[in-house]
């Protein structure tokens, strides 16, 4: 959760004792999540049967190893997001799902060949009174058949010092009850907990607000789960000259590198894509292995630390850089759509639809899910071939399996690449079109300004291989538009809104001017459709021209690349 909960932003950490130097028996930790697929898709307040659709409809057939849910637990009532961070007890009976729905949701995702990951508040309680969203009543530091007054930290004070290492691990992180868990009894409730998680299938953990508890606190409670070595990542912000360093809690599994981040938004917004060439460990970051890593996620997307969804291109080319370079284990963030930084889920958390009601459904954007098999298909290669003109528009290959190009100019780049791919077709999977790469490994090329190229060896035919799972249509308009305005799609199929500009489909400007959405239409179908434009007071302009047309293939999407008519 960070310090960003509320208000005001997630101020970072550095440095203290190791939990093995304290001698507290460490278990064996994953160097990154296990398996060969290691990126997972952070569903961020997803209701647990919204979660369970992903994983069969989109994240299984993306390749997606994990997905990582939302707090489980009871915990204060409130339409806010960060209720969520505010636990009451250690029932399942939050806002997104009662324990079945949990069950259900795992054993679901694990049929899709999906690990569960679960966020866990496990240093604080909620602050006020109240009635949580199980039904438990509660004080402050009283939280009947769990914890009482006795059970905290001495400190009753906000934190105030992050150069003190006593103030942010025993006062209270924005007035949160600090729990004591250098306590037997706390650390067996804690442990407890995970464990009950453990028991319906959970694969992992999110250690939120670590840097809040000793590492060695942390290595005492995980000696105590049923799976010692389950795979964790630990929320531990850097900062220079704090008191607690992410590097303290190696020990225990892996640390989310938040540097990373600000990095990534730094260089895309106002540096060179050329510096990327040696990111990673020689920057200064934690060990690849242990390195969790993302673009952006929920606390930082709100205080403006990182890139987010609102920066068009270059946070999709941030991810697909992500996805495709080998340093850490990459979250991909997906939530909803926010002015109100405080703001809680659409719809309770229930996603009708991607791109309905707000919901943004990152983990599937084509640009995104595309390069989850390009990873899977890479792994173990190191860089090879790196270009650059020496400034936004970068290619490497990763060995022989793959090759990225990666054009974050403001105009088209065509030249000829050179690859260590073997010779042959391939589809690039960031656009659906075919590329031949010839005897000596060349391929030549046009890749427009603001998108990507990804070629990798288990994509060699187009036909089979959409860039997303399922039949359908993927729609990209370019379209200039002022504030307020928002560009839909509608035709004369139901799944289009049939000619209803009211039931109109909302398309994404992640990739600003260009509009995209994909929909999912019956293999086969012949559809006509045209893009609408509406503004904030919901005045609807349609595009000039005769109806467009189109037809699903009998396997896969079919890809349309259009420009508004005006």
């Amino acid at each position: 959760m960070s310090r960003s909960l509320r208000a005001g932003r997630a101020l970072p950490v550095v440095v203290a004792l190791a939990a093995a130097a304290l001698g507290v028996q460490v278990p064996q930790v994953y160097a990154a999540p296990p398996g060969e697929r290691d990126v997972t898709a952070v569903l961020f307040e997803w209701r647990f049967e919204s979660v369970a659709k992903a994983c069969t409809d989109s994240l299984g057939p993306a390749g997606y190893g994990f997905v990582q849910v939302s707090p489980p637990q009871e915990h204060i009532q409130g339409a806010q997001w960060w209720t969520s961070y505010q636990p009451v007890s250690y029932k399942i009976a939050g806002r997104l799902g009662d324990r079945t729905a949990f069950k259900t949701m795992v054993d679901t995702c694990h049929a899709a060949g999906v690990k569960v990951v679960a966020d866990a508040v496990i240093n604080h309680m909620a602050a006020g009174d109240g009635v949580g969203t199980g039904g438990s009543s509660y004080t402050k530091y009283g939280y009947p058949g769990v914890y009482s007054g006795a059970d905290m930290d001495d400190c009753r004070a906000v934190i105030s010092d992050y150069r003190d290492r006593g103030n942010v691990q025993n006062c209270e992180l924005v007035q949160l009850a600090d729990l004591d868990t250098g306590e037997e009894y706390v650390r067996g409730r804690i442990a407890g907990y995970l464990n009950d998680l453990l028991s319906l299938g959970v694969d992992g953990f999110r250690i939120d607000a670590a840097k809040h508890m000793p590492a060695a606190d942390l290595a005492n409670i995980k000696s105590r789960l049923s799976n010692p070595s389950v795979y964790w990542k630990q929320e531990a912000i850097h900062g220079a000259g704090e008191a607690v360093s992410p590097g303290e809690y190696l020990g225990n599994g892996d640390v989310q590198e938040f540097r990373y981040a600000r990095d990534l938004k730094r260089v895309f917004q106002n540096e060179n894509l050329a510096y990327l060439k040696n990111f990673g460990e020689a920057w200064g970051y934690m060990a690849n292995g242990q390195a969790g890593v993302f673009v952006d996620n929920h606390d930082t997307e709100r205080v403006g630390d990182t890139l987010s969804y609102k920066d068009g291109s270059a946070y999709t080319l941030a991810s697909v850089f992500m996805l495709a370079w080998p340093y850490g284990a990459p979250d991909v963030h997906s939530g909803y759509e926010w002015t109100d930084k405080d703001a809680g889920p659409p719809n309770g958390g229930a996603v009708n639809g991607c791109y309905l009601d707000g919901w943004k459904c990152q983990h599937a954007w084509r640009e995104i899910s595309s390069m989850v098999g390009f990873r899977n298909a890479v792994r173990g290669q190191a860089v090879t071939g790196w270009w650059d003109d020496g400034g936004d528009r970068i290619a490497f290959g990763r060995g022989n399996k793959g090759y990225v190009v990666i054009n974050h100019d403001t105009s088209a780049l065509t030249r000829t690449f050179q690859t260590t791919l073997p010779a042959g077709a391939y589809c690039d999977v960031q656009s659906g079109r075919a590329v031949t790469v010839d005897s000596a490994g060349r391929f030549t090329a046009t890749v427009g300004a603001g998108t990507a190229l990804a070629l990798h060896v288990n994509a060699r035919s187009c036909t089979g291989t959409p860039p997303t799972a399922g039949a359908g249509a993927s729609f990209a308009v370019n379209v200039t538009t002022v504030p307020g305005q928002n560009v839909y799609v509608t035709g004369d199929r139901p799944e289009l809104g049939g000619w209803n500009t009211g039931s109109a489909l909302k398309l994404d400007p992640a990739a600003y001017p260009v509009w995209k959405l994909d929909v999912t239409l019956p293999a086969g179908t012949a559809f006509a459709y045209k893009y609408v434009r509406k503004d904030a007071a919901g005045n609807v302009t349609w595009e000039t021209g005769a109806n467009r047309t189109a037809t699903v293939p009998a396997d896969g999407k079919v890809t349309l690349t259009d420009t508004w008519r005006v």
